[in-house]
């Protein structure tokens, strides 16, 4: 790993890392990750300058400054797979010579906080409030393809890998309620929506499921991505979920936009107080 091939780290001709199209230069020491593309804007619209924004595919990144504290806000797309490619070209602009495509001598972390949307599925968790994700179970198969030993739970005969938030980070965030989050493969039969075709799974299934004493209280589709990832490369990182569905009773938020904007304003405050 001490020296990567072309093929393991493709650098673009203009001396940017192949999916995100960023250079060293536009990442910060802390980085706000957001799954739509859109969502970027709606957080740098809160800066004191916005330096750049720059997006390839579905990746965009913007960066600035809050005071004397800079920002990259990046947008991840939905899914760990996406969240594999954005963390480890994280990780290559920080820790790797993109030139010789040799890793540093001394190795650079990162303080990463997900500003996702979410779904409850816990009486504790009310829809519209925000939780933290205290840990991530990783209900799809990302982990199954690194070297890691992190703690796991069973589910139908299966273990599945379970990573905490950044202890750092979670007493930051500490004015938010705790919750284990669920991370997800896919939006509908993964999450046990009913749909044309009928999920192997549902809801009951899953909500006695629990780690460190806490039992599901959210489903998204990146937290434990984000977590494992952070973990192996050495990041700080923690989610924070602004609950938008309420699974247990089938509804759905009235206004969404206000609890996002909500969410962004709270975590942005917290960031650089």
């Amino acid at each position: 790993m001490n020296q990567l091939t072309n093929s393991e780290l493709i650098v673009n001709n203009d001396g940017s890392v192949y999916h995100l199209g960023i250079r060293p230069e536009h990442l910060s020491e802390t980085v706000i990750t957001v799954g739509d593309p859109e969502r970027v804007a709606s957080v740098t619209q809160h800066f004191d300058e916005v330096y750049f924004s720059i997006q390839n595919r579905e990746f965009k990144t913007s960066g600035g400054r809050i005071g004397n504290k800079e920002i990259t806000v990046l947008s991840t797309g939905i899914g760990t797979d996406n969240v594999d490619i954005v963390f480890n070209e994280l990780a290559f602009l920080l820790n790797y010579d993109l030139k010789s495509l040799k890793r540093n001598p001394i190795l650079k972390g990162l303080e990463v906080v997900r500003l996702g949307t979410s779904g409850t599925v816990s009486a504790q968790h009310p829809m519209d409030s925000i939780v933290y994700s205290k840990a991530a179970i990783s209900f799809e198969d990302l982990f199954q393809f690194y070297t890691h030993s992190f703690d796991t739970v069973v589910f139908d005969g299966k273990n599945y890998p379970v990573i905490r938030c950044d202890a750092f980070l979670e007493k930051k965030f500490a004015k938010y309620a705790p919750s284990l989050t669920l991370t997800a493969k896919g939006f509908y039969g993964p999450q046990f929506r009913n749909a044309q075709i009928a999920p192997r799974y549902g809801l009951e299934d899953i909500l006695g499921l629990s780690y460190g004493g806490r039992t599901v209280g959210n489903i998204e589709m990146e937290t434990a991505g984000i977590y494992g990832l952070s973990s192996l490369l050495g990041f700080k990182a923690i989610s924070i979920n602004a609950l938008l569905a309420d699974r247990l009773n089938g509804t759905f938020s009235k206004d969404p936009a206000a609890v996002i904007d909500r969410m962004i304003i709270e975590s942005i405050d917290t960031l650089c107080s």
